[in-house]
């Protein structure tokens, strides 16, 4: 019988874990290969051979950009405590260049302990961030500009950009900017003059493979033997995890979850929920915590409308998705109707409507927020001849069909 305390420091143990993204992502980094590694020796080589550089990081939200960065950045302020100067911007709060500017001439004052002006001019500031880029340089010290949020920083003349990447063709400059961002396409939006001084170095952040997942759901759910924890607690909650990860049902609720949100952000927010329902009675992750998680996860107001449309609404969708699968991104009510009339004609259906009740059924679809107009114009129209799409994916459809309590079987096999 397991004790409740040592359930509960071991449920303690797991949540602190999960809050903790430097203990997440370590394991994503032992790779030479990993964008860690990349990174780390992009900006180390700054410090270390006096050059400037210029990187940017990019993929999806929750795909771990910022967290690496973190991390690259942590360990390089350890190896080398008095070579670097961290100078950080987002986008949100200082995409406007006078802004920005006058925070990078901010933080430069207190991390230099120098007296800062409020009332300095945008050339102000840049002269004295050049002087600063020129006294680093000298004094062999880095100074790492982070650009969160990068995308934002290339509207307008995009002038804090110039002058920042100007200021680094200087031979006794030494700096490095991050820029970070979600659009892959960050790079394609710089002036050409702003591009012409970029280093055109980019690291792409991938949602994590298979085998990624199971080596972070082993990292971070497995017990020390060594801890304060009973070991022969520790030894049997680590058998019982790896037994449960080889079962098949457990890899169908793992693949549920890469079909639903493949990044480690989503991951992180699905072990918490699986964590925290274990029972401390039993004291053991079971495979219906996870299975629970899963559930509540994708829970979703769309596939709760799904769940209360009636059988005609359900083939107006289907329609709309086969519509979808030809590559028709937008379509009018007579375009469904004429999908709907050529399903009937094929599988000689019982559920066939006029067409006055089917315009009702794509009215209410409408209202339900399940499609959406395809643009704003054209609203002196009618209804049935305005473009339309659909507003929610084919995984979240089959799955409500699949879920409602009296969907026809044609309707799920035309919908798969």
């Amino acid at each position: 019988m397991v004790s409740k305390d040592a359930a509960e420091k071991a449920l303690n143990l797991i949540r602190g874990r999960l809050c903790n993204p430097n203990f997440i992502f370590r394991p994503l980094c032992d790779s030479p290969d990993s964008n860690y590694s990349k990174l780390k020796f992009i900006v180390s080589s700054s410090v270390t051979e006096a050059c400037n550089n210029s990187v940017l990081l990019l993929g999806p939200r929750g795909s771990g950009k910022v967290a690496v960065l973190e991390l690259v950045l942590e360990d390089l302020l350890v190896e080398y405590p008095d070579m670097i100067t961290l100078i950080r911007l987002n986008g949100l709060l200082h995409s406007d260049d006078n802004s920005a500017i006058k925070e990078i001439a901010r933080q430069l004052c207190v991390e230099h302990q120098l007296l800062f002006s409020k009332m300095a001019s945008f050339d102000d500031n840049s002269e004295f961030m050049i002087a600063m880029l020129r006294e680093c340089g000298l004094a062999h010290k880095t100074i790492v500009f982070v650009l969160d949020e990068f995308d934002f920083f290339t509207q307008g003349k995009q002038r804090l950009l110039y002058s920042l990447l100007d200021a680094m063709q200087s031979v006794t400059s030494q700096a490095v900017v991050i820029g970070v961002s979600c659009r892959l396409d960050a790079d394609q939006l710089l002036e050409k003059r702003v591009k012409s001084r970029f280093s055109h170095r980019k690291l792409l952040f991938l949602p994590p493979s298979e085998e990624d997942i199971y080596r972070l759901l082993d990292h971070v759910l497995s017990l020390p033997v060594d801890s304060s924890l009973p070991h022969d607690y520790a030894i049997e909650f680590n058998a019982k995890l790896r037994s449960m990860f080889s079962e098949e049902r457990f890899r169908q609720v793992i693949d549920s979850y890469m079909n639903f949100s493949p990044t480690v952000q989503h991951l992180v927010k699905f072990l918490f929920w699986a964590v925290s329902d274990m029972d401390l009675k039993l004291g053991y992750l079971s495979f219906e915590n996870f299975k629970s998680a899963i559930s509540s996860l994708q829970r979703q107001p769309k596939m709760e409308c799904l769940r209360d449309c009636s059988i005609l609404e359900l083939y107006v969708l289907v329609c709309m998705k086969r519509l979808e699968v030809k590559e028709q991104n937008s379509y009018s009510f007579s375009a469904v109707m004429k999908e709907y009339k050529s399903i009937h004609d094929s599988f000689q259906t019982s559920d066939y409507y006029s067409q006055d009740v089917c315009l009702r059924a794509f009215e209410h679809v409408l209202q339900r927020g399940l499609v959406c107009f395809a643009d704003g114009r054209g609203r002196i129209q009618s209804t049935e001849f305005r473009p339309v799409k659909l507003l929610i994916s084919f995984v979240e459809l089959s799955q409500g069909l699949k879920a409602h309590h009296s969907c026809p079987a044609i309707l799920q096999k035309l919908a798969s």
